[in-house]
């Protein structure tokens, strides 16, 4: 799947929305992925899931399982992981913290891939990975279904996205569209 027909998905489902947002980062910007409405058609998220995972094997060799922050990486890492033939796991928030709950187990040694329907500045997916780390777990790449960042997020291992946009954001007291006197929406997870 190429970048375009990635992106081309999200318009069908009018999942880039133009607005004044607050993102999970906290930071603010004039565009936003909304994956929700592209990942309510099943057909596309196992078409998406099956393209990132044919990237992340491209980066490293197969994981033992596939795993990403709830809420908005749950679908994400349940198609990558069918299209891998291997488990899917989330890390959830407790008490502001990324854990694992449910009864998920990583064990010492297995190996991972990190995902995440979007990425800004990476904090989530970081997150994510440090929770396969202190179970033991070992993090071989990382993927998303876009990256906003321009590809400049650093994760510290092999990353890739299916759409990658260099989209401005701004910290709450620099941004534009606050200074013009509009309210900023959070329409993600958190």
């Amino acid at each position: 799947m190429t970048q375009e027909e990635a992106l081309d998905l999200f318009r069908q489902s009018r999942a880039l929305l133009e607005g004044h947002f607050r993102l999970t980062s906290g930071l603010h910007s004039g565009l936003y992925l909304q994956c929700a409405l592209l990942l309510q058609h099943p057909q596309w998220a196992a078409a998406l899931g099956a393209a990132l995972a044919a990237r992340l094997r491209e980066l490293a060799e197969s994981a033992d399982f596939v795993i990403a922050p709830a809420l908005g990486g749950i679908i994400v890492a349940h198609e990558v992981a069918r299209a891998v033939g291997v488990r899917a796991l989330f890390a959830e928030r407790q008490e502001g913290i990324l854990v694992l709950r449910r009864g998920f187990q990583i064990r010492p040694g297995e190996k991972a891939y990190v995902v995440e329907d979007v990425v800004t500045t990476g904090g989530s997916t970081r997150e994510t990975m440090e929770v396969v780390v202190r179970a033991g777990g070992i993090v071989l790449a990382a993927g998303s279904l876009a990256d906003r960042s321009g590809g400049r997020a650093d994760l510290g291992v092999p990353r890739t996205a299916l759409v990658t946009l260099d989209i401005p954001t701004f910290p709450q007291d620099a941004c534009p569209l606050c200074k013009s006197g509009s309210q900023a929406v959070k329409p993600g997870s958190r």
